[in-house]
């Protein structure tokens, strides 16, 4: 049994956010180091059950007041730049002509093939064709999966399928991307003596080499932020404010959840979630977890102890409450309908 593109959509939708958990779990040991926390990072930032609680509101703008949503949360406004801080973007092109046409072919992949199935088989053949590692692009096989059942297949083939990082920065190998995540600042010729005034670097686009700042040792990521030369963030980004640095930040106190960021390089050097952290972060609804040092934290309360590169989500909000009631709603609906 084949399917058609029109399948293809339909096969897609019927994977929620679960099941995509699934998927992704059991792709990640076929990830590149290098891109296997972008890709957990990018699906956090992108949740599939956020746009679909969007799409069945009776009025989407008033929920996105009511969920405080703020930023650009749509994936259809970013369908090319979503995913710049993988290092599979440098084969977007190439990607998103091979999804595309897996998804056009109607006699190439089975009906009953798993979603994972389906990634590896495309990221293989790309693999091929490009004379790359397929771990380089499996990663970026499952964001365009998931592009494609958030945007329509239709809004994933019109986009123009740029690569969106300067030449320099897309040569560099994987190697050299980890062995400058991995490096902790040198702390001069006395360094071994220093203790509260050690400086670690945050980097936090690194596609730029000016997307950098300074922190002290143990100090919260969102403190440190203003320590960025440039004063007013807002012209690249209106959730920011003049002396605050490039991260949003409205509270300090792990209330808002404007200050989320991704963990790309250096997770294990920030301090522990602290319980408030880890409440408030679970009720927002940006991640789901009882790890120690996830990937997903509150800058205004991660303290560094090394030096760390950081991805700034393009929005923020509260929906964790209101998703979590939509599905108690589904379920005891479904019940009632069983009973």
């Amino acid at each position: 049994m084949s399917i058609t593109s029109d399948s293809f959509e339909a096969f897609l939708r019927r994977h929620d956010e679960a099941a995509w958990a699934r998927e992704l779990a059991a792709l990640l040991p076929s990830i590149h180091e290098v891109d296997r926390n972008a890709t957990e990072i990018w699906f956090a930032f992108f949740p599939l059950g956020l746009l679909r609680a969007l799409e069945a509101a009776d009025d989407p703008a008033q929920l996105v007041q009511r969920l405080l949503l703020q930023g650009k949360f749509y994936l259809k406004d970013q369908i090319d730049s979503s995913h710049t801080f993988l290092y599979g973007h440098r084969f977007w092109p190439e990607v998103k002509r091979a999804v595309a046409g897996h998804a056009a072919r109607a006699a190439t992949h089975a009906a009953d093939a798993s979603l994972s199935a389906q990634i590896l088989e495309v990221a293989d053949a790309l693999a091929r064709t490009l004379k790359v590692e397929r771990s380089l692009l499996a990663g970026i096989v499952a964001v365009a999966f998931m592009t494609v059942e958030q945007v329509g297949l239709a809004a994933f083939n019109a986009a123009p399928g740029a690569v969106l990082i300067d030449q320099r920065h897309a040569r560099r190998s994987p190697a050299e991307i980890l062995r400058e995540r991995a490096r902790d600042d040198s702390q001069g010729l006395f360094g071994f003596l220093r203790t509260t005034d050690k400086r670690w670097t945050v980097t936090f686009d690194e596609n730029d080499d000016d997307a950098r700042f300074p922190m002290v040792h143990m100090q919260e990521i969102a403190s440190a932020a203003p320590n960025h030369p440039r004063a007013d963030w807002s012209e690249v980004d209106p959730r920011c404010t003049i002396n605050e640095g490039p991260i949003p930040v409205q509270c300090r106190s792990a209330s808002c959840g404007t200050c989320w960021v991704g963990v790309l390089g250096g997770a294990e050097k920030l301090a522990d979630v602290s319980a408030r952290e880890a409440r408030v972060i679970k009720q927002i609804g940006y991640i789901d977890t009882d790890e120690a040092k996830p990937l997903i934290r509150l800058s205004c309360q991660a303290q560094g102890g090394g030096a760390v590169s950081i991805v700034i989500p393009p929005w923020n909000g509260v929906f964790g409450k209101y998703l979590r009631q939509l599905k108690e709603g589904a379920t005891r609906e479904a019940e009632s309908v069983n009973s």
